[in-house]
Protein backbone atom coordinates (compact mmCIF):
# COMPACT_ATOMS: atom_id res chain seq x y z
CA UNK A 1 0.00 0.00 0.00
CA UNK A 2 1.53 3.16 -0.84
CA UNK A 3 0.93 6.89 -0.86
CA UNK A 4 -3.36 7.45 -1.16
CA UNK A 5 -2.16 9.68 -4.37
CA UNK A 6 -4.00 8.13 -7.37
CA UNK A 7 -7.32 7.63 -7.17
CA UNK A 8 -9.49 9.92 -4.24
CA UNK A 9 -12.94 10.07 -5.16
CA UNK A 10 -14.07 7.61 -2.32
CA UNK A 11 -17.50 6.55 -1.29
CA UNK A 12 -18.71 9.53 0.92
CA UNK A 13 -21.80 10.02 3.34
CA UNK A 14 -22.41 13.60 3.24
CA UNK A 15 -23.48 13.77 6.69
CA UNK A 16 -20.59 11.62 7.60
CA UNK A 17 -18.68 13.04 10.63
CA UNK A 18 -14.68 11.56 10.86
CA UNK A 19 -14.30 10.14 14.33
CA UNK A 20 -11.16 8.19 15.86
CA UNK A 21 -13.90 5.55 15.85
CA UNK A 22 -14.19 4.92 12.47
CA UNK A 23 -10.17 3.95 12.52
CA UNK A 24 -8.53 0.85 13.41
CA UNK A 25 -5.51 1.44 15.13
CA UNK A 26 -2.51 -0.95 13.22
CA UNK A 27 0.60 0.01 14.85
CA UNK A 28 3.52 2.98 15.80
CA UNK A 29 5.40 4.14 13.20
CA UNK A 30 7.40 7.27 14.49
CA UNK A 31 7.13 10.17 17.36
CA UNK A 32 8.51 13.70 17.70
CA UNK A 33 8.15 16.65 19.93
CA UNK A 34 4.51 17.00 18.21
CA UNK A 35 3.01 13.72 19.20
CA UNK A 36 3.34 10.25 17.67
CA UNK A 37 2.27 8.31 14.54
CA UNK A 38 0.94 5.54 13.87
CA UNK A 39 -0.93 3.78 10.93
CA UNK A 40 -4.31 3.17 10.88
CA UNK A 41 -7.05 1.80 8.34
CA UNK A 42 -10.47 3.80 7.89
CA UNK A 43 -13.23 0.77 8.75
CA UNK A 44 -15.42 1.60 5.45
CA UNK A 45 -13.19 2.09 3.06
CA UNK A 46 -10.39 0.03 4.05
CA UNK A 47 -7.71 2.37 3.13
CA UNK A 48 -4.41 2.75 5.18
CA UNK A 49 -3.27 6.22 5.98
CA UNK A 50 -0.83 7.96 8.98
CA UNK A 51 -2.79 8.93 11.68
CA UNK A 52 -0.21 12.01 13.47
CA UNK A 53 -1.59 12.90 17.23
CA UNK A 54 -0.93 15.50 19.60
CA UNK A 55 -2.01 15.25 23.51
CA UNK A 56 -3.85 19.08 23.97
CA UNK A 57 -2.92 18.96 27.35
CA UNK A 58 0.48 18.83 26.54
CA UNK A 59 -0.09 21.57 23.71
CA UNK A 60 -1.11 23.89 25.84
CA UNK A 61 1.76 23.70 28.76
CA UNK A 62 4.02 23.81 25.81
CA UNK A 63 2.60 26.70 24.38
CA UNK A 64 2.33 24.78 21.01
CA UNK A 65 -1.39 25.01 20.26
CA UNK A 66 -1.04 28.25 17.89
CA UNK A 67 1.79 25.76 16.14
CA UNK A 68 -0.98 23.42 15.67
CA UNK A 69 -3.43 24.80 14.24
CA UNK A 70 -1.30 27.11 11.71
CA UNK A 71 -0.23 23.78 10.41
CA UNK A 72 -3.58 22.49 9.86
CA UNK A 73 -4.76 25.47 8.35
CA UNK A 74 -1.79 25.32 6.17
CA UNK A 75 -2.16 21.75 4.82
CA UNK A 76 -6.45 21.17 4.52
CA UNK A 77 -5.12 24.03 1.38
CA UNK A 78 -2.67 21.96 -0.40
CA UNK A 79 -2.58 18.65 -2.45
CA UNK A 80 0.34 17.52 -4.46
CA UNK A 81 2.32 14.71 -5.94
CA UNK A 82 4.95 15.11 -3.46
CA UNK A 83 3.59 16.04 -0.39
CA UNK A 84 2.34 14.11 2.32
CA UNK A 85 -1.48 15.46 2.12
CA UNK A 86 -4.31 15.49 4.74
CA UNK A 87 -6.96 13.81 4.43
CA UNK A 88 -8.85 14.10 8.22
CA UNK A 89 -8.62 16.24 11.33
CA UNK A 90 -10.49 16.01 14.24
CA UNK A 91 -10.25 15.43 18.08
CA UNK A 92 -11.82 14.04 20.80
CA UNK A 93 -10.83 15.52 24.56
CA UNK A 94 -7.29 13.94 25.13
CA UNK A 95 -6.10 14.40 21.90
CA UNK A 96 -5.79 16.10 18.03
CA UNK A 97 -5.38 13.84 15.00
CA UNK A 98 -4.14 14.71 12.03
CA UNK A 99 -4.54 11.65 9.31
CA UNK A 100 -2.42 11.45 6.00
CA UNK A 101 -0.98 9.31 3.13
CA UNK A 102 0.51 6.37 4.84
CA UNK A 103 4.30 6.72 2.84
CA UNK A 104 5.62 2.74 3.25
CA UNK A 105 9.38 3.85 2.37
CA UNK A 106 10.50 5.33 5.55
CA UNK A 107 11.87 8.79 5.49
CA UNK A 108 15.34 9.08 4.08
CA UNK A 109 17.17 9.71 7.63
CA UNK A 110 16.20 6.10 8.56
CA UNK A 111 17.87 5.05 5.15
CA UNK A 112 20.77 7.06 5.93
CA UNK A 113 20.98 5.21 8.71
CA UNK A 114 20.65 1.73 7.50
CA UNK A 115 24.36 2.96 5.47
CA UNK A 116 22.34 3.62 1.98
CA UNK A 117 24.81 5.07 -0.56
CA UNK A 118 22.34 6.98 -2.62
CA UNK A 119 23.84 7.30 -6.34
CA UNK A 120 23.50 10.22 -8.07
CA UNK A 121 20.71 9.46 -10.97
CA UNK A 122 18.45 8.84 -7.48
CA UNK A 123 19.48 11.83 -5.90
CA UNK A 124 18.99 14.18 -9.62
CA UNK A 125 15.47 12.29 -9.59
CA UNK A 126 14.88 13.53 -6.18
CA UNK A 127 15.64 17.08 -6.64
CA UNK A 128 13.56 17.25 -9.48
CA UNK A 129 10.86 16.11 -7.58
CA UNK A 130 11.19 17.95 -4.38
CA UNK A 131 11.88 21.47 -6.67
CA UNK A 132 8.46 20.71 -8.17
CA UNK A 133 6.94 20.37 -4.67
CA UNK A 134 8.93 23.49 -3.69
CA UNK A 135 7.88 25.36 -6.43
CA UNK A 136 4.13 24.67 -5.85
CA UNK A 137 4.49 26.14 -1.89
CA UNK A 138 5.81 28.85 -3.32
CA UNK A 139 2.86 29.06 -5.16
CA UNK A 140 0.93 29.19 -2.35
CA UNK A 141 3.04 31.69 -0.51
CA UNK A 142 4.65 29.19 1.83
CA UNK A 143 7.96 28.75 3.36
CA UNK A 144 7.97 25.07 4.67
CA UNK A 145 11.58 26.20 7.00
CA UNK A 146 12.68 21.84 7.72
CA UNK A 147 13.43 20.76 5.10
CA UNK A 148 16.03 17.61 5.56
CA UNK A 149 15.67 14.53 5.01
CA UNK A 150 14.08 13.67 7.98
CA UNK A 151 11.11 15.11 6.77
CA UNK A 152 11.15 13.60 3.31
CA UNK A 153 9.49 10.06 3.27
CA UNK A 154 9.73 7.89 0.16
CA UNK A 155 6.21 5.68 -0.97
CA UNK A 156 6.91 1.98 -1.82
CA UNK A 157 8.08 3.34 -5.35
CA UNK A 158 10.33 5.28 -4.05
CA UNK A 159 9.30 8.54 -4.97
CA UNK A 160 9.41 11.34 -2.38
CA UNK A 161 7.15 13.27 -0.41
CA UNK A 162 7.58 16.34 2.22
CA UNK A 163 6.03 15.86 5.53
CA UNK A 164 6.02 17.96 9.00
CA UNK A 165 4.40 21.34 8.41
CA UNK A 166 4.90 22.13 11.99
CA UNK A 167 7.28 25.30 11.47
CA UNK A 168 6.20 26.53 7.69
CA UNK A 169 5.08 29.92 7.42
CA UNK A 170 2.88 31.96 5.31
CA UNK A 171 4.84 34.78 3.45
CA UNK A 172 2.94 38.31 2.87
CA UNK A 173 3.00 41.69 1.50
CA UNK A 174 1.95 43.08 4.67
CA UNK A 175 5.24 41.38 7.19
CA UNK A 176 8.40 39.81 6.49
CA UNK A 177 9.69 36.67 7.88
CA UNK A 178 12.77 37.02 10.42
CA UNK A 179 11.51 34.40 13.10
CA UNK A 180 14.68 32.23 13.58
CA UNK A 181 13.14 28.84 12.54
CA UNK A 182 13.83 24.84 11.51
CA UNK A 183 16.87 22.84 12.43
CA UNK A 184 20.29 24.33 12.60
CA UNK A 185 22.59 22.09 10.21
CA UNK A 186 19.64 22.46 7.49
CA UNK A 187 19.23 26.31 7.55
CA UNK A 188 20.33 28.83 4.84
CA UNK A 189 22.54 31.55 6.37
CA UNK A 190 19.95 34.45 6.18
CA UNK A 191 17.96 32.84 8.89
CA UNK A 192 20.84 33.72 11.45
CA UNK A 193 20.96 37.33 10.00
CA UNK A 194 17.10 37.48 10.51
CA UNK A 195 17.57 41.18 13.18
CA UNK A 196 18.12 42.75 9.98
CA UNK A 197 15.21 44.88 8.33
CA UNK A 198 15.71 42.49 5.16
CA UNK A 199 14.33 39.26 6.40
CA UNK A 200 14.57 35.74 4.38
CA UNK A 201 11.89 34.30 1.72
CA UNK A 202 11.69 31.25 -0.29
CA UNK A 203 15.26 30.64 -0.61
CA UNK A 204 15.81 29.11 2.51
CA UNK A 205 14.42 26.08 1.40
CA UNK A 206 16.58 25.54 -1.86
CA UNK A 207 19.03 25.99 0.64
CA UNK A 208 17.80 23.20 2.89
CA UNK A 209 17.51 21.16 -0.46
CA UNK A 210 21.13 21.99 -0.95
CA UNK A 211 22.44 20.33 2.21
CA UNK A 212 20.23 17.37 2.18
CA UNK A 213 21.43 16.78 -1.38
CA UNK A 214 24.73 16.55 -0.62
CA UNK A 215 23.78 14.60 2.75
CA UNK A 216 22.43 11.95 0.52
CA UNK A 217 24.96 11.91 -1.78
CA UNK A 218 28.04 11.76 0.57
CA UNK A 219 26.30 10.35 3.91
CA UNK A 220 27.40 14.13 5.71
CA UNK A 221 26.86 17.29 5.69
CA UNK A 222 29.12 19.94 3.73
CA UNK A 223 29.05 22.10 6.94
CA UNK A 224 30.35 20.92 10.66
CA UNK A 225 27.26 22.82 12.28
CA UNK A 226 25.38 20.49 14.76
CA UNK A 227 21.89 21.75 16.75
CA UNK A 228 23.95 22.68 20.19
CA UNK A 229 26.19 25.15 17.85
CA UNK A 230 25.84 28.54 18.97
CA UNK A 231 24.49 31.33 16.11
CA UNK A 232 27.70 33.23 16.24
CA UNK A 233 29.35 29.64 15.27
CA UNK A 234 27.24 29.08 12.50
CA UNK A 235 28.23 32.75 11.16
CA UNK A 236 31.33 32.17 11.16
CA UNK A 237 31.48 28.88 9.50
CA UNK A 238 29.28 30.10 6.77
CA UNK A 239 32.31 33.17 6.53
CA UNK A 240 35.18 30.32 6.88
CA UNK A 241 34.41 27.29 6.23
CA UNK A 242 35.26 25.61 2.24
CA UNK A 243 32.77 22.77 0.84
CA UNK A 244 34.29 20.21 -0.23
CA UNK A 245 33.27 18.18 -3.37
CA UNK A 246 34.05 14.62 -3.94
CA UNK A 247 35.88 13.92 -7.10
CA UNK A 248 34.10 11.46 -7.76
CA UNK A 249 30.77 13.42 -7.88
CA UNK A 250 30.13 14.43 -11.93
CA UNK A 251 31.02 18.42 -12.46
CA UNK A 252 26.96 18.86 -13.50
CA UNK A 253 26.10 17.88 -10.15
CA UNK A 254 28.91 19.43 -8.07
CA UNK A 255 27.68 22.98 -10.12
CA UNK A 256 23.88 22.22 -9.25
CA UNK A 257 24.73 21.82 -5.37
CA UNK A 258 27.06 24.99 -5.36
CA UNK A 259 23.81 26.85 -6.85
CA UNK A 260 21.70 25.21 -4.43
CA UNK A 261 24.16 26.51 -1.30
CA UNK A 262 25.20 29.54 -2.55
CA UNK A 263 25.23 32.23 0.43
CA UNK A 264 23.58 34.84 -0.82
CA UNK A 265 20.23 34.29 -1.24
CA UNK A 266 19.92 36.50 -4.55
CA UNK A 267 21.76 34.51 -6.37
CA UNK A 268 20.83 31.20 -5.12
CA UNK A 269 18.77 28.71 -6.99
CA UNK A 270 15.51 29.25 -5.47
CA UNK A 271 12.88 29.20 -8.21
CA UNK A 272 11.70 25.78 -10.51
CA UNK A 273 13.01 28.24 -13.99
CA UNK A 274 16.53 28.13 -12.19
CA UNK A 275 16.49 24.26 -12.22
CA UNK A 276 14.22 23.60 -15.21
CA UNK A 277 16.81 26.27 -16.93
CA UNK A 278 19.88 24.68 -16.20
CA UNK A 279 22.32 22.50 -18.50
CA UNK A 280 22.19 19.06 -16.16
CA UNK A 281 18.45 19.01 -16.35
CA UNK A 282 17.79 19.94 -19.55
CA UNK A 283 16.89 16.55 -21.11
CA UNK A 284 14.26 16.39 -17.79
CA UNK A 285 10.74 15.64 -19.21
CA UNK A 286 9.56 17.81 -16.22
CA UNK A 287 5.58 16.30 -16.81
CA UNK A 288 6.73 12.98 -16.71
CA UNK A 289 8.26 13.38 -13.32
CA UNK A 290 5.14 15.23 -11.95
CA UNK A 291 2.95 12.29 -13.13
CA UNK A 292 5.39 9.97 -11.23
CA UNK A 293 6.38 8.32 -14.71
CA UNK A 294 10.23 8.03 -14.05
CA UNK A 295 11.13 4.87 -12.51
CA UNK A 296 13.63 5.56 -9.39
CA UNK A 297 16.80 3.66 -9.18
CA UNK A 298 16.59 3.06 -5.21
CA UNK A 299 13.20 1.16 -4.04
CA UNK A 300 12.75 0.88 -0.50
CA UNK A 301 12.45 -3.04 0.95
CA UNK A 302 8.65 -4.06 0.02
CA UNK A 303 6.99 -5.89 2.73
CA UNK A 304 8.02 -3.80 5.27
CA UNK A 305 7.60 -0.25 7.33
CA UNK A 306 11.10 1.02 6.61
CA UNK A 307 10.74 2.40 9.76
CA UNK A 308 12.93 2.08 13.50
CA UNK A 309 10.42 -1.13 15.10
CA UNK A 310 11.58 0.08 18.64
CA UNK A 311 8.42 3.15 18.42
CA UNK A 312 5.85 -0.19 18.48
CA UNK A 313 7.98 -1.46 21.11
CA UNK A 314 7.65 2.03 23.02
CA UNK A 315 4.07 2.21 22.76
CA UNK A 316 3.52 -1.09 23.82
CA UNK A 317 5.41 -1.23 27.03
CA UNK A 318 6.35 2.52 27.77
CA UNK A 319 3.38 4.02 26.79
CA UNK A 320 0.96 4.86 29.88
CA UNK A 321 -1.72 6.17 27.57
CA UNK A 322 -1.71 3.74 24.85
CA UNK A 323 -3.61 4.80 21.70
CA UNK A 324 -5.33 1.10 21.05
CA UNK A 325 -6.42 1.35 24.79
CA UNK A 326 -8.57 5.12 24.39
CA UNK A 327 -11.84 4.09 23.58
CA UNK A 328 -11.79 1.77 26.95
CA UNK A 329 -10.00 4.56 29.07
CA UNK A 330 -12.14 7.18 27.66
CA UNK A 331 -15.35 5.43 29.07
CA UNK A 332 -13.86 4.38 32.13
CA UNK A 333 -13.15 8.88 32.38
CA UNK A 334 -16.51 9.13 32.17
CA UNK A 335 -17.59 7.37 34.52
CA UNK A 336 -14.73 8.38 37.50
CA UNK A 337 -14.73 11.58 36.79
CA UNK A 338 -14.12 14.32 39.42
CA UNK A 339 -14.40 17.96 39.56
CA UNK A 340 -10.70 19.69 40.61
CA UNK A 341 -11.32 22.72 42.30
CA UNK A 342 -7.60 24.13 41.92
CA UNK A 343 -6.87 27.37 40.02
CA UNK A 344 -4.22 25.30 37.83
CA UNK A 345 -6.27 22.88 36.80
CA UNK A 346 -9.48 25.94 36.02
CA UNK A 347 -6.74 27.73 34.02
CA UNK A 348 -6.22 24.35 32.01
CA UNK A 349 -9.84 23.88 31.59
CA UNK A 350 -10.42 27.01 30.55
CA UNK A 351 -7.70 26.45 27.18
CA UNK A 352 -8.69 22.87 27.07
CA UNK A 353 -12.11 24.00 25.97
CA UNK A 354 -10.57 26.70 23.77
CA UNK A 355 -9.44 24.26 21.68
CA UNK A 356 -12.52 22.60 21.30
CA UNK A 357 -14.37 25.14 19.70
CA UNK A 358 -11.61 26.33 17.48
CA UNK A 359 -10.27 23.57 16.55
CA UNK A 360 -9.67 22.88 12.79
CA UNK A 361 -12.12 19.90 11.40
CA UNK A 362 -11.41 19.01 7.82
CA UNK A 363 -12.80 16.15 5.76
CA UNK A 364 -10.80 15.78 1.75
CA UNK A 365 -13.63 12.97 1.47
CA UNK A 366 -16.35 15.88 1.90
CA UNK A 367 -14.04 18.57 -0.03
CA UNK A 368 -14.03 15.84 -3.00
CA UNK A 369 -17.90 14.78 -2.80
CA UNK A 370 -18.69 18.62 -3.38
CA UNK A 371 -16.52 19.43 -5.86
CA UNK A 372 -17.97 16.40 -7.99
CA UNK A 373 -21.23 17.33 -6.98
CA UNK A 374 -20.18 20.87 -8.69
CA UNK A 375 -18.78 19.34 -11.52
CA UNK A 376 -21.72 17.16 -12.23
CA UNK A 377 -24.01 20.37 -11.90
CA UNK A 378 -21.85 22.27 -13.98
CA UNK A 379 -22.47 19.23 -16.94
CA UNK A 380 -26.11 18.80 -16.08
CA UNK A 381 -26.37 22.74 -16.84
CA UNK A 382 -24.21 22.40 -19.89
CA UNK A 383 -26.17 19.56 -21.12
CA UNK A 384 -29.32 21.62 -20.55
CA UNK A 385 -28.59 24.86 -22.35
CA UNK A 386 -27.00 22.68 -25.34
CA UNK A 387 -30.17 20.87 -25.60
CA UNK A 388 -32.33 23.99 -25.64
CA UNK A 389 -30.31 25.58 -28.07
CA UNK A 390 -30.70 22.46 -30.08
CA UNK A 391 -34.71 23.16 -29.79
CA UNK A 392 -34.24 26.45 -30.73
CA UNK A 393 -32.56 25.85 -33.88
CA UNK A 394 -34.70 23.50 -34.51
CA UNK A 395 -37.38 26.26 -34.77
Amino acid sequence: MGANTSSKALPFDGNEEVTFDHFEILRAIGKGSFGKVCVVQKNDTKKMYAMKYMNKQKCVERNEVRNVFKELQIMQGLEHPFLVNLWYSFQDEEDMFMVVDLLLGGDLRYHLQQNVRFQEGTVKLFICELVLALDYLQSRHIIHRDIKPDNILLDEHGHVHITDFNIATVLTKEAQVTTIAGTKPYMAPEMFNSTKPIGYSFAVDWWSLGITAYELLRARRPYHIRSNTSTNEIAHVFKTAAVVYPAAWSKEMVMLIKKLLETNPDKRFSQLKDIQDFPYLSDVNWNAVLQKRIMPEFIPTKGRLNCDPTFELEEMILESKPLHKKKKRLAKKEKDTSKSNSSQACHLQKHLEMLQREFIVFNREKVIHQHNEIQQHGALAKCRAMHKDGQNNNL
